[in-house]
């Protein structure tokens, strides 16, 4: 090797100079190029052994070949070896271009840092005084409603008494009736609690005081507990709907929560179950004590209260979790040249202005923008675009079942999507989607467990025998109208969900599947994909009656049945004797209160006593309940929704207005849940 060493040195000095510009470029494209396939940890490893073995091989040929050619004086073979080289860089540079890029993209889904913000709030007229209080959330785990609350109180060395509460929609009541001056809420609070009754006009009718952001590591990256597991093995992720601005999942904790889908998907056979969870369903929120709401209100206390309280609804473990932009579903159904879905026929139709839109469904704007920017789409099957997607995905007040068909909807577009995604071509339209993926999606999987899908997509794209399908179970968790008094919200059967739960616990491997050993079939019979949890009831949650007007002796009886404590006043009144004037609560959940106070008329003295002489007499709790409530007392009731109910082809109902379709709605709604 010395003595070729010192012959090279006499040789060509042009020839030298490209000899070792050769070398020297070859090595630096060829690390690059090796930087870019170590990344793609877990993807077909055997070749890119292969492939770097090879390059590494023909590095050190040219080494040798091109010194004794140079030597040997066989220029022709010298520039052959020289240019074969030197093609190989823009080879290694763009492959490993393209590899980062794709990377890079993955990469940005899993946000490691965020901007948090707080606001504190006022109403819109008032401001806040030096001796004013100010309320702000008790859980120190709360980034925005507590901790960045805290410096900015600092910052802005504010000295007001602190009210603190543990839920949102108790400080913003408070803040509303004028018992505290302001309040600390995530900047998204427009967002978060402008979809709710009592504050739908909250962008209009309050005014931030004071702001304070900090970049911070993602708390919700530690939500779960996934070990790092690969996924090819069984997995869940939550997918959360967040409506937000534009580069908006870089920044807050907090969102609005209206679509929340539990996936389960097993590598193995390719099936997925998708559980949409209505947004009203009525749950213990695992970050407020377990207190019992609405279970999108959890979405404002973050990621982890979501996740957390799912985990408590379900018993199923998360493993990951996905933050979706609503306006991302654009981009990316455009980015797929539309997705093919059956558009359902609307209860109502849209109005405005008069104009009633006829065998159409009509929603805002993915700006949430009506008028001149409505989107309205045909019914029946059709190719939809990336805005008409998201509006049919959104359209919930043209449906009598409201947020159920909401979710149906959205179940329709994922699936429509995964379809449309199965027909890629090119690396092209994978570029596309995967722009508009990254820019739309936080989530706490790692890049390398996103990289260990890719053997699962090569078998689903490669397959062209049609054996390798992905299959989607869908579910319907059957509900209820609790008939709270001071809020909507739903029931919903536990029979129905644990149907739902086993499905997904045999999808997940953790249940072993019950043998189907008999199967009838008529074909009169249309068949259709079966909803899991379908159809399934059972006992029902029991709502405190208003006894106002009844007799107190039906009453005490139905207080001894159900194991409540009973307090009656016996007050001077015209009223019939016996007759119940007031009650301490009603409309609540009755396995929320142990006690309740009677007011009863003491009428004419000629009536019999239909209680105890003495006042204030209580009816003792039991440990259990006797016998079921009369039949007159079901009355008082609602009905539950069970499930949907077939429709007939007929026209939706044309309201004269916006008011008059609204109420119609709520009224067809209501006879829905007491038919």
């Amino acid at each position: 090797m010395g003595t070729l060493s010192k012959k090279l040195k006499k040789a060509n000095k042009i020839q030298r100079f490209f000899y070792h510009f050769t070398m020297i470029t070859y090595l630096a494209c060829f690390g690059y190029f090796i930087y870019g396939l170590l990344q793609l940890a877990r993807i077909e490893t055997l070749i890119r052994i292969i492939v770097i073995a090879f390059f590494a091989i023909w590095f050190f040929i040219y080494i040798l070949a091109g010194a004794i050619t140079i030597i040997s004086k066989k220029k022709k073979t010298f520039i052959f070896l020289t240019i074969f080289s030197l093609l190989l860089c823009p080879l290694f540079v763009l492959s490993s271009f393209y590899i980062n890029k794709v990377f890079s993209s993955i990469s940005i889904m899993n946000r490691n840092t965020v901007t948090y913000t707080t606001n504190l709030i006022s109403l819109k007229d008032s401001k806040i005084t030096k001796n004013g209080i100010i309320g702000m959330i008790k859980s120190k785990e709360d980034i925005e409603g507590n901790l960045l609350a805290k410096k900015l109180i600092e910052k802005e060395k504010l000295n007001n008494k602190i009210e603190y509460y543990d839920e949102y929609t108790k400080m913003l009541q408070d803040l509303y009736n004028g018992e505290i001056e302001g309040c600390f809420v995530s900047s998204n609070y427009a967002i978060i609690f402008g979809n709710t009754d009592d504050f739908a006009n909250i962008e209009d009718e309050v005014k931030v005081q004071y702001s304070y952001s900090e970049d911070m590591k993602n708390a919700d990256n530690k939500t779960t507990n996934n070990k790092g597991k690969d996924l090819t093995e069984p997995f869940t992720i939550l997918l959360m709907g967040v409506d937000s601005e534009k580069d908006g999942l870089k920044a807050n904790q907090a969102f609005n929560g209206d679509t929340l889908i539990l996936v389960t998907f097993n590598p193995k056979t390719l099936n997925a179950t998708m559980f949409s969870i209505p947004r009203d369903t009525w749950v213990p929120i695992a970050c407020n004590n377990n207190r019992e709401n609405k279970i999108n209100s959890s979405a404002a206390y973050g990621s982890s209260c979501v996740i957390k309280t799912i985990q408590n609804l379900t018993g199923i473990n998360i493993d990951y979790y996905a933050k979706v932009n609503f306006k991302g579903v654009v981009d990316l159904v455009d980015s797929l040249g539309g997705v093919t879905v059956e558009v359902e026929r609307p209860d109502f139709w849209y109005i405005e202005n008069g104009k009633v839109y006829q065998n159409k469904v009509c929603e805002q704007d993915s700006n949430r923008r009506f008028g001149k920017d409505i989107v309205c789409m045909d019914l029946g099957l059709q190719t939809l675009t990336g805005e008409q997607a998201l509006a049919y995905a959104r359209c919930r007040h043209l449906y009598a079942i409201s947020d159920i068909a909401r979710n149906q909807h959205q179940q329709q577009i994922i699936e429509a999507i995964v379809k449309k995604i199965k027909e890629l071509k090119n690396v092209s339209d994978f570029e596309k989607i995967l722009n508009a993926v990254s820019r739309n999606i936080e989530t706490n999987i790692k890049t390398n467990q996103m990289l260990s899908l890719y053997n699962v997509a090569k078998n689903m794209l490669s397959d062209k025998t049609g054996t390798k399908n992905l299959s989607i179970q869908k579910t319907y968790l059957a509900y209820y109208n609790l008939g709270l008094s001071y809020t909507s919200a739903l029931g919903y059967y536990k029979e129905s969900l644990n149907e739902i739960v086993k499905a997904m616990k045999v999808n997940l491997e953790l249940e072993k599947p019950e043998i189907i050993k008999t199967f009838e079939i008529s074909y009169s019979e249309n068949y259709t994909t079966p909803l899991i949890g379908y159809g399934i009831t059972g006992n029902k949650k029991q709502v405190v009656p208003n006894y106002i007007g009844y007799d107190s002796n039906y009453v005490s009886n139905w207080c001894q049945n159900n194991g409540i404590s009973c307090y009656f006043n016996r007050v001077d009144s015209a009223a019939q004797n016996g007759q119940i004037l007031t009650q301490s609560v009603s409309g609540v959940l009755l396995d929320s209160i142990s006690s309740i106070s009677f007011s009863v008329s003491n009428g004419s003295e000629s009536n019999p006593e239909p209680i105890a002489e003495k006042e204030n007499k209580v009816i003792p709790k039991k440990e259990e309940p006797k016998e079921e409530p009369k039949e007159e007392q079901k009355k008082e009731e609602p009905e539950p929704i069970v499930e949907p109910e077939k429709k007939e082809e007929k026209e939706p109902e044309t309201p004269s207005s916006n008011e008059e379709q609204k109420k119609k709605e709520e009224e067809t709604t209501e006879e829905i849940i007491t038919d």
